[in-house]
């Protein structure tokens, strides 16, 4: 009798020995752990408080770099980025016999993205902690060297590319130079920031021929006396804001997406850290990629496509932004309707036109809608560490529609802008949907 417990209790421990083995296998077939990667990613962007622009293309290249690495993974469906990226050459990477596809792809993500960071130890920790899991599950030592190899040769590939998208050449360029033309944009307070990034339009874009490839209709032409129509439009802008009801206010405060928020308290002023916009959709990327139960190769699909378009996206809007240089609707109902009032959300440091928010969210949402189809019923849960309610859509355009009519009723948007940058965001999608191919099935169907 003895004998028998000895030897199940033998077989127990083997059995569960080799769910040990095994478990780093499913950790590493789900996409959960690049989804943790990019919440990490978000988390630091937040905390260095990087510009909007600049957030996408933190976003974007970790992206790209796992993409690249399920296109090797030996899924036929997938179509490699580089030598369709503008300014990318085809990638011919050794075959690795004894390697996780998806653990390179992770360590393509990390190297990158730690790359673009400042606080780069964030990273890194994050990243021993998710190798120290898998190795706990039994990943084994050749298997994970292997790996981690891949992935970093990967890394280097799309580093090298990134360097020379014009970002570190810019960071050097002249500040932008305050205009008096009543009509222009001036610095709001209460911190009165000089403008963001001035020359974003001379980065490389990823698919788009130019940044003015797709112009919006010109705004509305600036004007003071009260029978006009830009007078029209702002006091649009502030009778909404004197007006808002709850659920107004509440989309409002959803989107407002600023991590420039300033709080002064008697001679005291702190920024109040906030997640950007782009940062905003790749968090409903991630949340759509775990609803959709994808595998981690379609999850680096789902990252990259959307991140390329919200990068595309901030380059049309921002070459836009200081073409038009549009003075805000808080700059002009303080000077011409109301001194007093204010918006509900506080305005940021760049030009009025086209709306930031309303170009990249429509762009991102054509995206996802592409890639997951419609109807795709969420919860967008991305602001609930910021102290906001969840909110809940039918599909990526409801929300994308939400996110730009938001702007409005935060009093930093009037409605040319608004609607005239949705226009801008489907431009912009609809070109990179022509120009890039992911899948093989796309590429036959593009090509009939």
């Amino acid at each position: 009798m003895m004998r028998i417990k000895f030897m199940s209790w033998i077989l127990a421990v083997l059995l569960f020995s080799c769910t040990e083995r095994d478990g780093y296998k499913e950790l590493l077939e789900s996409g959960d752990l690049l989804v943790q990667a990019n919440e990490k990613l978000t988390d630091v962007i937040v905390h260095d408080i990087f510009s909007p622009p600049v957030a996408s293309r933190i976003y974007a290249y970790p992206a790209i770099a796992a993409y690249e690495v399920a296109v090797l993974a030996g899924d036929d469906r997938y179509v490699s980025l580089m030598g369709q990226l503008n300014g990318s050459e085809p990638a011919d990477f050794d075959a690795c016999e004894e390697c996780s596809y998806s653990l390179a792809a992770l360590a393509a993500f990390y190297k990158v993205a730690t790359q673009l960071v400042f606080s780069e130890q964030e990273m890194i920790a994050h990243r021993e902690a998710t190798y120290k899991k898998l190795k706990d599950e039994g990943m084994p030592k050749t298997l994970f060297q292997n790996s981690i190899a891949l992935g970093e040769i990967v890394a280097e590939h799309i580093l090298k590319y990134a360097g020379k998208d014009n970002y570190h050449q810019s960071r050097s360029f002249e500040k932008y130079t305050i205009k008096n033309d009543p009509g222009t944009w001036k610095p709001t307070p209460p911190a009165y920031m000089e403008g963001i990034e001035p020359h974003w339009n001379r980065i490389r874009p990823f698919a788009l021929d130019s940044a003015n490839q797709y112009l919006p209709a010109l705004p509305t032409p600036f004007e003071i006396i009260p029978e006009s129509e830009f007078f029209r439009e702002a006091k649009e802008v502030m009778d909404a804001g004197i007006n808002l009801t709850k659920e107004q206010k509440d989309i409002a405060y959803f989107w407002d997406c600023n991590p420039y928020k300033m709080n002064v308290k008697g001679h005291v002023m702190y920024a109040e850290k906030k997640i950007t916009p782009g940062g905003h959709w790749v968090g409903i990327a991630c949340i759509a990629s775990k609803a959709a139960g994808l595998d981690w190769k379609a999850t680096s699909e789902t990252l990259a496509v959307t991140s390329i378009h919200l990068f595309d996206g901030f380059i049309a809007c921002w070459d836009e932004k200081y073409r038009s240089i549009l003075i805000r609707p808080e700059t002009y109902i303080n000077l011409y309707l109301d001194e007093d009032w204010l918006p509900l959300l506080q305005t940021p440091p760049f030009p009025e036109y086209t709306s930031g928010h309303s170009v990249i969210s429509t762009a991102a949402s054509h995206a996802l809608t592409r890639l997951l189809g419609e109807p795709f019923p969420f919860l967008d849960s991305t602001e609930v560490k910021y102290g906001l309610a969840a909110r809940s859509f039918n599909s990526f355009k409801e929300a994308a529609d939400e996110a730009a009519i938001s702007r409005f009723y935060g009093g930093i948007h009037y409605m040319p802008a608004i609607e005239n940058g949705v226009e801008q965001g489907k431009m912009v999608a609809d070109h990179i949907s022509q120009r890039l191919v992911t899948r093989k099935d796309r590429l036959t169907a593009s090509k009939e």
